[in-house]
């Protein structure tokens, strides 16, 4: 018999992304980023989903040349940004579609999931151990989201997410973003923001840290980042971005802990990629920290091929 796979659809923002599993190990994984302009700092929806439409195809032609269709038992797709009632995004239908049209033509079950959901899939990969957990932190950094989240595995599918703090403006990858964009550095800007950061020699820009309880803020930083512009060496402003970003969360968790106790904190997101960002927050925070790895820390639907394989699994129990 063939041994069962599982295709992930996964049309976020910024990727095209598609991927195939066994449930235990990464078959296929690959995406395609969205062109933004230089200088731009983001994409319209309409935009985002008529980059899709054309990436989707070639990324789905490769897959099907590198695997057996026979053995697919299943396709899952990322419907929409996160599990909450109500969250859509128009992005995501171009995946929807896709995925509706392969299972009605592969004869095969549509396991709807959520982009959010697959990024603390992705970075469970490894990390499996938290699933024998009753419960514990995901935090959810990116480009849309500032997300701290209670998981809780259950039976019936692979777990529960309560939301449990949030920023309440600018996200930590929008954050990342405009300081970038305004170093005129390329969309979106992570990467070579880290690249220049590790280059500081002097390491004393400290940008404002806000954080209430288990929600933050972050757009008297960026404000303070801009004053800096032109004022600072590039790298050291860089630093000072990363550092308010570790001061910030370390902050967040700590109180997240002081309300439900002390529990494990699973970092996920684009923004979690950074190797730097994640030394300066094992330096600051003494909790237990798990991280995924860098590249299914990115959008990608790795994350949401294992929903597909766990959901199965949990259906055939």
């Amino acid at each position: 018999m063939h041994e069962p796979l599982y295709l992930g659809i996964d049309t976020s923002c910024y990727t095209t992304s598609v991927a195939c599993t066994d449930g235990k190990s990464i078959v296929f994984s690959k995406g395609t980023m969205l062109s933004v302009a230089f200088g731009d700092r983001g994409l319209r929806q309409s935009e985002g989903l008529f980059q899709h439409v054309k990436q989707l195809s070639p990324l789905l032609c490769e897959l099907f040349s590198r695997i057996d269709r026979n053995a697919i038992a299943g396709i899952a797709v990322s419907a929409s940004p996160t599990s909450q009632e109500n969250s859509y995004m128009p992005v995501f239908l171009a995946g929807l579609k896709q995925a509706e049209t392969l299972t009605a033509a592969l004869d095969v079950p549509l396991i709807r999931t959520d982009h959010q959901s697959g990024h603390i899939r992705a970075a469970l990969y490894g990390n499996e151990d938290l699933l024998e957990r009753n419960r514990f932190f995901a935090v959810h950094i990116s480009g849309g989201t500032t997300d701290l989240l209670l998981v809780e595995p259950h039976r019936d599918a692979p777990y529960r997410i309560e939301p449990v703090g949030c920023s309440t403006d600018l996200h930590a990858g929008q954050f990342v973003d405009r300081v970038g964009v305004a170093l005129s550095l390329p969309f979106p800007a992570g990467r070579h923001l880290e690249t220049l950061a590790v280059q500081a020699e002097h390491r004393g820009v400290k940008l404002p840290s806000s954080v209430k309880g288990t929600s933050c803020s972050f757009s008297g930083a960026e404000s303070a980042a801009q004053r800096l512009l032109h004022t600072v060496p590039d790298a050291e402003l860089a630093y000072g971005v990363y550092d308010c970003l570790a001061r910030t969360l370390s902050k967040m968790f700590a109180n997240a802990a002081a309300i439900h106790g002390e529990l494990p904190f699973l970092i996920c997101g684009g923004v979690a990629s950074s190797q730097l960002l994640k030394t300066l927050l094992k330096t600051r925070f003494r909790g237990k920290l798990y991280f995924g790895r860098p590249e299914l820390s990115k959008d990608n639907a790795v994350g949401v091929a294992l929903l597909g394989a766990d959901r199965s699994e949990a259906w055939n129990r």
